[in-house]
Parts: structure tokens; sequence; C-alpha cells
């Protein structure tokens, strides 16, 4: 069975490029707000020395890595919490997983837009 991990946050601060980097896949990571909608999924198999030494030393025919299934769940707003923007979405997705992946934008980019026009992590992290 596969540990599952979603990963949240606001809009726009970096969700769908994490997950991109973890799972080497190229979902649609752009620069403006819920690029996201549908939650993307990705498998990554967990590298284990354990394992390694195993298979060297038994040969076994068939060798299977844990794997990890990252879930990119759209972004949420102020209020998805009583159903507002994708909230109750939101809420769906991420009832099944093992961790939360909580991904907060600290840093200033006038190229970048914040869903609340300012960039500050302390607000951020308490919205969610």
């Amino acid at each position: 069975m596969a540990l599952t991990a979603g990963i949240v946050g606001l809009p726009n601060v970096g969700k769908s490029t994490l997950f991109n980097a973890i799972t080497n896949s190229q979902v649609l990571a752009e620069n403006y707000p819920f690029a996201t909608i549908n939650p993307n999924v990705g498998v990554v198999e967990v590298p284990d020395k354990r394992m390694d030494d195993f298979v060297e030393l038994f040969h076994p025919k068939k060798t299977i890595y844990t794997t990890f299934e990252f879930t990119d769940i759209a972004g949420l707003v102020k209020g998805a919490s009583k159903g507002e923007g994708l909230g109750n979405q939101f809420l769906a997705n991420i009832r099944e997983t093992d961790a939360i992946v909580h991904v907060v934008r600290c840093f200033d980019d006038s190229n970048i837009e914040h869903v609340e026009g300012s960039v500050d992590p302390i607000r951020d992290i308490e919205e969610i």
C-alpha cells in the first residue's frame, strides 16, 4: 500500500511546481491563480538502501519498492472551510491522505501575483 500526501497551499505559491519536481511530471504550472482545478496524482518509488542490500543478497525474482503517492490539490482561498472557492472539493481530496505538504510563499517577486496582494507567510499559514 502506498503512502499518500496532499500538497496544499494558497493559489499560485508553487504547489504544481513542487509536484512536478517530486514526481518528474509536467502538469500545468502557470503564473496565475487556479491553474490547477482538478487534482493531479503522481506516484514515486521510495529509494531504500536496505531493500537494495536485500536484493543483492537474496536475488529475488521481483523487487517491489515502497511507493509514495502525491496529490497536487487546487489552491485554497479564505473561507474554503465554509465551502467558498473549491473548499468542499479540497476536503474530499485531502481526507484520505497520510500526510499534508503545506507550500507557503516566502519571497517577493513582482512578476508573480499573490492572491492576497502581498506576501505574508504567517497570514498565509493561518489562512490555510
